[in-house]
């Protein structure tokens, strides 16, 4: 900015011996430092790091400015300075969207990114045969890489997660080198490296088969992570390794109660997970492994609030982020988290409503004294969601009960509800360390409905690619590999940057997509959705690409009386649009909206072509 500052001064000197009129001068300053501010930032932008993936025979490294450098990565976008000050290096982005941010303030902080550029999953309706939509992504991606390719903290390019499948169709592997060979074309300096769930049985052999332009292969791996080095060499990997997500058994690989409920290992046994999987998978394997990412620098629902996160909301680091820094630096911090030994309760199932149970904490203190330590217990319901590939989930329902706690102990009141419930109990330390620990607990009993959470209105489904919504357009429906939807559009937006734009490639048949809380729960059989009492309308902005086009829109499904379906349902059948943007809205007024798990949702028939829509500013209003 100084620099910026001080050029403006010297063109403003300049300006005046032009003896120009007020008005150009104001019009001519403008001009120039806006020139000014465009060349300084191709000028920080001209300070790439070229990155080098050198091999010497079987043995790999990478180099970074010449330098070695190993990856002690997270997967995560906060808390960049407890990251750095706990010795990681670098993180790893799903996506590139709009992480121009995010890249100054990692490299601020001296951290590198792997940009992950994402692609479409069959399973969500991509289809790889489809060859437009193939030349869509890739043209995405390409544009990803030109806008970013001279970033100093960029590290390499991720190039999809997840997406593969059981790795058999090769239409994939084809299309994620060609990206890769298109990359290289554009950006000689940086690696490419593609992200596979896991190794499979044919994961390994089709990337070495088909995609020679990708330099190194990503691995999410927990349970698996102890044999993945020697199972990655048997199947023929001579490519090197990233670990690309890591950390405690996932909730499909542990032992589950009776009810189906994944037994959840306390923060401090899930330390000791993330840690030997490192010490396995990346220490043990010089020359091969070339660093990981664990999973996660921060918290998400994901079955349950704690399983996966390093941080808890407030940002207090768990004991996963102490034990990678004793990975990655060799000490443990200074002030270690408390670490709990066991979470027990007296008895967990076959419980009635009003039983009183009791639960006995243990936990290991590290140089703290007992009254430094703060106490948390917390019961909520338990839905049992597993889910798959890391899909958005609804946060599980405090209960509020009578929970008599101390230190050590607490004695809970059972609820008048019947089900799955979980036991949360949370030590805090004084220097911004915890632990946690979960018991799973079942009431028989009929199950009464948990009221939904009551948002402040309006309430915004959909506004920006961004948008922070309960709701996810998950219920994928008809044909649908030939819907294609894209919530980043550029492409003459209401309003904002984005819209939503929705494609059904098909001529016949017929499509459409809910958008669903939790996700994938058609039945009403989990609880989520909104309490939406109150709303007079859903408001939402739409139009075709040719004009003509007719679809049916909704909001809320059909109520079957199941404990958590939807209370109630609208919709505006036949909607014919034109090629201007125009306001529409479900009518809601009269109607028990008390639970809406469906939030909105299109579908059209085939129309003899391809139909192309655009939807914006999607949201609940209590306008009259």
């Amino acid at each position: 900015m100084r620099m910026c500052c001080y050029d403006t001064g010297v063109t403003a000197f300049s300006l005046r011996k032009l003896n120009l009129s007020g008005n150009m001068k104001s019009i001519a300053l403008s001009l120039l430092c806006f020139v000014c501010m465009t060349s300084l930032r191709g000028l920080l932008y001209a300070q790439a790091v070229r990155v080098e993936l050198r091999q010497n025979a079987s043995q790999f490294q990478l180099l970074r400015n010449d330098q070695p450098y190993e990856i002690h990565g997270v997967g995560g976008q906060t808390q960049l300075e407890l990251l750095k000050k706990s010795g990681g290096n670098s993180i790893r982005t799903w996506d590139a969207k709009n992480i121009a941010p995010l890249l100054d303030e990692a490299h601020k902080h001296g951290l590198t990114v792997c940009v992950g550029l994402w692609l479409g999953h069959p399973r969500h309706g991509f289809d790889y045969h489809d060859e437009a939509a193939v030349l869509t992504q890739l043209n995405d991606c390409l544009d990803a890489v030109r806008k970013y390719k001279d970033h100093p903290a960029v590290l390499l390019w991720g190039i999809g997660n997840e997406m593969e499948g059981d790795g058999l169709d090769p239409s994939i592997w084809y299309a994620i080198d060609n990206i890769a060979r298109e990359i290289k074309k554009l950006d000689p300096h940086h690696p490419t490296m593609t992200v596979i769930a896991e190794l499979g049985d044919h994961k390994v052999t089709s990337i070495e088969r088909f995609c020679p332009n990708i330099d190194i292969i990503g691995v999410n791996t927990y349970a698996g992570i102890a044999s993945m080095p020697e199972r990655y060499k048997k199947s023929g990997g001579s490519k090197p390794y990233i670990v690309t997500e890591h950390g405690p058994k996932g909730p499909w690989e542990v032992a589950k109660t009776r009810w189906g409920a994944p037994l959840e290992a306390s923060s401090t046994a899930k330390a000791d997970q993330y840690l030997n999987g490192f010490n396995t998978a990346v220490t043990n394997q010089p020359g091969l492994a070339l660093g990981s990412y664990a999973f996660l620098w921060g918290h998400k629902q994901e079955t349950t609030a704690t399983w996966f996160g390093m941080l808890l909301p407030d940002g207090t680091r768990v004991e996963a982020a102490d034990a990678m820094t004793k990975a990655w630096t060799g000490q443990y911090p200074k002030d270690r988290c408390p670490s709990i030994t066991s979470l027990e309760l007296d008895r967990n199932d076959h419980l009635k409503p009003g039983d009183v149970v009791t639960a006995t904490l243990n936990f290991v203190e590290y140089e703290n004294a007992l009254l430094d330590l703060k106490f948390q217990w917390v019961l909520r319901s338990d839905a049992v969601v597993i889910g798959e590939g890391g899909d958005v989930q609804a946060s599980e329902s405090d209960i509020k009960t009578f929970i008599e706690a101390g230190n050590k102990s607490a004695k809970i009141t059972i609820p008048s509800s019947g089900g799955g419930y979980r036991l949360f109990a949370y030590v805090y330390d004084e220097h911004g360390g915890a632990s946690t620990a979960n018991v799973p607990l079942f009431v028989d009993a009929p199950v009464i409905a948990q009221k939904s959470p009551r948002p402040a209105l309006p309430y915004m489904l959909y506004d920006e690619a961004n948008t922070k919504s309960t709701y996810t357009p998950s219920g994928y429906m008809g044909n649908t590999k030939a819907i294609r939807m894209t919530p980043d559009s550029t492409e003459n937006p209401h309003s904002g940057a984005t819209c939503l734009k929705v494609e059904y490639l098909a001529v016949a048949d017929w499509g459409g997509v809910l958008w669903q809380s939790p996700p994938d729960d058609w039945e009403g059989d989990r609880p989520g959705g909104l309490d939406l009492s109150g709303t007079t309308y859903v408001e939402f902005y739409a139009r075709g690409k040719d004009g003509g086009e007719v679809l049916n829109v909704l909001v809320g499904g059909t109520p079957n009386g199941k404990s958590y379906s939807d209370t109630s349902k609208s919709d505006l059948p036949s909607i014919k649009l034109t090629t201007d943007w125009q306001r529409y809205r479900i009518p809601l007024q009269g109607k028990d909206l008390s639970r809406i798990k469906t939030g909105f949702g299109w579908s059209l028939a085939g129309q003899g072509k391809p139909i192309t829509i655009y939807f914006d500013q999607i949201q609940f209003i209590n306008t009259p």
